[in-house]
């Protein structure tokens, strides 16, 4: 059977998940989500990050006990059912597979506004080549190359905090001190889950460690805690960033939601009037080279996914085959590129190409991280039985809340990203009528080198 090499350290599954996540990832969003909250942005990522630690607490355990490729493929198919593993990993393709064309059309886009002389297409293709070349020579052997990447990210972000810091205690604020936290005379709490239900998608990313847990060169317990520690400090970064960017705005919340062109660029216009046009310029630059990288994890990861589902017979073999001296699947990976080449030129030619792909991202990963939440309720407490007052509280309570507190956010997704979702989920279960016989067997039998043993209650 195909096995990825064991290279992995904690290190390595941080870095990633932070160059996915990207530590501002809030930028982009920081206009529309201040309009929607009344000006409580920071609370809103306060509760974001809230709501995902029990999609992160529910990927620890998993990943420990699951240490496979597939991530919630190879938990779904372990907790509930092999169809429905599939099915699962069918819908995380949306966000696998699409994640990585959004965040190549953004850095092509990026990168033409800084240099519009090179044209966007040629941006893409350069970023695609570059990111997948690296995922060819494996992430252990570029690690140095990605730490650099993050660095420069968290030192330009650093800068532009350090110097908005400075500036406030100079000049004071331009909003009350806690109005980022509680918000204007228009807040209320449904516009606050309103804004909650856009920037959880800032922290789509971190998941995507759980899909190198089968190269984990340390002990099981390194995925989960990457996992977690990643969600912390992209959760501290967050709030940080936007309560500082909040007290600089020269614009209201009202402002905001009276032109909302402004909307998308409203921190790099903060940063460009009221720190320096060099930190607004190297933020961009830096936001830009980001999203190249970002992708290039979001396609390692799609690999892995691939590889998995391809190992397990549910997609077509030849996509887990590895390469005998990088340990890489080498033709999923190539695979995903291609895809996401294809799909990122396909958005660039369309006005709303761009927001249309991040609409469908959201509906694969929001469907995921619920079956994850049930798969841990099937896995720990009827697979394995599980019984006394701390498997209530771990393997059913915290998963339902889980569940209860990210369907509501799934369903003020974009009813076209909701229709393309349900499309995209009977294209699956056609695929798996046609497949699942063969497939059943294969994953049973890939499935029992990574499994533990019953937990003890």
């Amino acid at each position: 059977m195909q096995q990825l090499k064991k290279s992995m350290r904690f290190r390595d599954l941080v870095i990633l998940g932070l160059l996915f996540i990207g530590p501002a990832a809030p930028v982009g969003l920081f206009g529309v989500l201040d309009a929607i909250s009344d000006g409580a942005i920071a609370l809103v990522y306060l509760v974001a990050t809230f709501i995902m630690a029990f999609t992160a607490f529910s990927y620890a355990r998993m990943s420990s006990v699951l240490p496979n490729a597939g991530s919630v493929y190879a938990y779904c198919s372990a907790g509930i059912h092999p169809n429905a593993g599939f099915l699962v990993g069918w819908l995380l393709l949306l966000d696998y597979m699409f994640i990585p064309a959004v965040a190549y059309l953004f850095s092509g886009i990026s990168l033409n506004a800084l240099i519009p002389e090179v044209p966007i297409w040629v941006w893409t293709c350069i970023a695609v080549v570059i990111t997948t070349t690296l995922n060819l020579i494996g992430i252990k052997k570029s690690a140095k190359i990605t730490l650099i990447i993050l660095m420069l990210e968290i030192i330009v972000l650093v800068a532009v905090l350090s110097v908005g810091i400075w500036i406030l205690l100079q000049s004071g604020a331009k909003r009350e001190w806690l109005a980022p936290f509680i918000g204007g005379e228009l807040f209320s709490w449904n516009s606050l889950f309103t804004a909650v239900s856009i920037a959880v998608l800032s922290y789509l990313g971190f998941d995507a460690i759980a899909t190198f847990a089968e190269e984990n060169g340390g002990k099981r317990s390194l995925v989960s805690k990457a996992i977690i520690g990643c969600l912390i400090l992209a959760g501290a970064l967050f709030i940080i960033q936007t309560y500082i960017g909040a007290l600089l705005s020269p614009y209201s919340p009202e402002y905001l939601r009276a032109n909302p062109g402004l909307q998308g660029k409203a921190y790099y216009q903060i940063v460009n009037q009221e720190l320096s046009l060099w930190l607004g310029w190297s933020l961009g630059l830096m936001k830009a080279i980001g999203a190249a990288f970002a992708a290039m994890v979001g396609q390692a990861a799609a690999s892995r996914l691939l590889f998995s589902m391809g190992r397990d017979k549910r997609l077509p073999s030849i996509l887990s085959k590895v390469g005998k001296k990088s340990g890489i699947p080498t033709t999923a990976v190539l695979f995903a590129a291609i895809f996401n080449l294809c799909l990122a030129a396909i958005a660039a030619n369309y006005a709303k190409g761009l927001p249309t792909l991040v609409s469908f991202v959201d509906v694969g990963a929001l469907t995921a991280f619920i079956m994850l939440h049930v798969a841990v309720i099937g896995y720990f407490k009827f697979k394995q039985k599980r019984r006394g007052t701390s498997s209530f509280f771990i393997d059913i309570l915290i998963p339902i809340m889980g569940i209860l507190v990210l369907l509501p956010v799934l369903i003020n997704i974009d009813n076209d990203a909701k229709i393309v979702g349900i499309i995209w989920l009977i294209i699956g279960v056609m695929v798996l009528f046609f497949n699942k016989g063969k497939a059943n067997l294969a994953w049973l039998e890939s499935s029992k080198s990574n499994l533990i043993t019953k937990p003890k209650s």
